[in-house]
């Protein structure tokens, strides 16, 4: 527990001068020697490009250059799957992948959700993880990064200059690709180059050598074994800060060679919510609204320690397929690293499901039923941390929705930051938030009722938790999975891209859209009706709302899944 209580210190300790510093970092109307540094740099990597990074975008032109930017990664990283086979930095001879699994795999990693439906070092090369995959997992955490800002800009930033040309008018929410380059440079990049060489100093492979061949201690069992290694370091870097989370091997850091020891163990950790708690200091910095952001960070933090403990108190119970096989009172080991046990796994668990990082150090579908909730909750939810960006967009949806019933409970018109919430937005926010379970829940309905389609390993109620798992770990841009499941087929990577995009560009552009439109309204002044974003009373009707809204959509395939499953287990 010693371990639990270090990793939460770590986090809050560290997020706060990395929050300050990125404000600094990505505020483009005040000068610093931050700019000084940096900008010679940006300056040849928007002449490289061919971008104008001076011109401001409305809200249309910046979604679109998300989408053709992120359509574009897709047909190249999926042309480099099928074909590695002849491509260069190949040293162990790896085929091309299948259509479909390529495809799956170039838009999963497009949409920063790392969802695999292959094993990484024996069936993806050299080239294919670092020009491809390393590639998709700075990129992507940039975008949601990027759109923030964005929506940070017109929404939330106190200024006294006008941001409209005219009330009515949709308004300029910044340039897309100097968000995208301003965050790749200052921030991920330094970053990632900081904890890879701390995962090298900790013994994670970093070489382009194709696999060791090594004599096993137990001469009797072979007589030679083949070692996967290459650069391993630097995409471990990136996978857990930038809420990617796919790993160079196929059981990700449960491995020792991309999660060799308990210092490394903490690193990866840490990282899991480093940027996104820095976040919430960064907006509060960035926008001038401190109280705001205090409030959301107390909702999340209390939502995160919630799901912590419930989690680490399910993982010490025993696992009731091993009764009569284990001691009695024995934690549940299985599926778990030893090294790490079952606090540090359940802990890891936890974050990587408030975030949308989906690596794992344990396997998700050991957990115990009360445990599989757990993490399942924290997807549906999404916002306790949430994705780098998109995170703090998502929970922006709920204050929405929140400011619109709360306007109408005491008897106003409904706005948001002096903005009226009229039709059009409330549109958009309900589709945006609907999305979740109409496409979650149906995928999961069709899957469960064709016959062949699930192929899970349990026929049983964690049967359908299996199904319930993928299609919300897709839709959450998570990644991580309950792995009893056969999911490389074409249904599978078909349903799941389906999943995927709509779960990473709905709710990223619905927000930065009904944003712009608000900017682009007369604001009117505050009176002693006035809703308060920051007050306690608001922060509390928020966090129902996110509650509420949840379980009215999930609760009853929780019933039939993890919650009848814990039921029969008697304890």
């Amino acid at each position: 527990m010693n371990e639990v209580i270090l990793c939460y210190a770590l986090v809050l300790g560290l997020a706060f001068p990395l929050g300050i510093y990125m404000a600094r970092a990505l505020d483009d109307e005040r000068e610093s020697r931050i700019d000084r540094l940096f900008r010679p740099v940006e300056a040849v990597i928007y002449r490289l490009a061919g971008v104008d990074a001076t011109r401001s975008m409305r809200w249309p032109a910046y979604a679109l250059a998300v989408v053709m930017l992120h359509l574009l990664l897709i047909i190249l990283a999926w042309g480099v799957f099928m074909a590695q086979g002849v491509l260069p930095l190949n040293p162990d001879g790896i085929a091309g992948m299948s259509w479909d699994t390529a495809l799956h795999t170039a838009v999963s990693f497009a949409t920063n959700t790392n969802q695999q439906h292959y094993s990484g070092q024996a069936q993806l090369s050299y080239l294919s993880q670092t020009f491809a995959i390393v590639t998709l997992q700075f990129i992507t955490p940039a975008t949601g990064l990027a759109v923030l800002l964005a929506i940070a800009r017109v929404l939330l930033k106190k200024r006294a200059a006008p941001v409209a040309e005219a009330v009515g008018q949709d308004v300029g929410v910044g340039n897309y690709y100097r968000d995208l380059v301003r965050t790749l440079v200052r921030i991920l990049l330094p970053l990632a180059v900081v904890v890879a060489l701390l995962l090298t100093w900790q013994g994670v492979p970093s070489t382009y050598q194709g696999a060791q061949t090594v004599q096993p201690l137990e001469q009797s069992v072979a007589t030679t074994q083949q070692i996967p290694v290459g650069p391993v370091a630097s995409m471990v870097a990136i996978k857990q800060l930038g809420t990617n989370g796919g790993g160079w091997y196929g059981p990700n850091s449960t491995v020792p060679l991309e999660n060799p020891t308990p210092l490394s163990n903490i690193i990866e950790t840490v990282s899991l919510l480093l940027i996104p708690v820095a976040l919430l200091v960064a907006m509060a910095v960035f926008t001038g609204r401190r109280r705001l952001m205090a409030g959301i960070g107390g909702v999340m933090l209390a939502f995160s320690l919630i799901s912590t403990s419930v989690l680490i108190a399910s993982e010490r119970l025993p696992n009731a397929a091993f009764e009569g096989l284990a001691a009695v009172g024995s934690a549940n080991l299985e599926g778990k690293e030893l090294r790490f046990g079952p606090e540090m796994s359940a802990l890891w668990a936890s974050w990587t499901t408030q975030t949308s990082n989906g690596s794992v150090n344990a396997m998700h579908d050991s957990l115990n039923p009360m445990g599989g909730m757990v993490t399942l909750m924290d997807m549906f939810i999404n916002v306790t941390f949430g994705g780098i960006g998109v995170g703090l967009i998502g929970y922006l949806l709920y204050l929405m929705l929140a400011a619109f019933i709360g306007s109408l409970m005491i008897g106003r018109a409904p706005e948001l930051m002096g903005r009226a919430l009229e039709t059009r937005e409330m549109r958009w926010i309900s589709l945006a938030i609907l999305a979740q379970p109409l496409v979650i829940l149906g995928l999961t309905a069709l899957t469960v009722a064709v016959p062949g389609l699930a192929g899970t390993s349990n026929p049983s109620f964690h049967g359908l938790s299996q199904v319930l798992y993928e299609y919300t770990s897709a839709f959450a841009n998570n990644g991580s999975g309950f792995e009893g499941l056969g999911d490389g087929t074409p249904w599978w990577n078909l349903a799941c891209v389906v999943a995927l995009l709509i779960g990473r560009f709905v709710p990223m552009l619905v927000p930065l859209a009904v944003a712009a439109w608000l900017a682009g309204k007369r604001m009117a002044p505050a009176g002693r009706g006035t809703l308060a974003m920051d007050s306690g009373a608001f922060v509390g009707l928020t966090a129902g709302v996110i509650v509420i809204i949840n379980l009215l959509g999930f609760l009853p395939v929780l019933v039939l899944g993890p919650i009848a499953e814990q039921l029969t287990l008697g304890y």
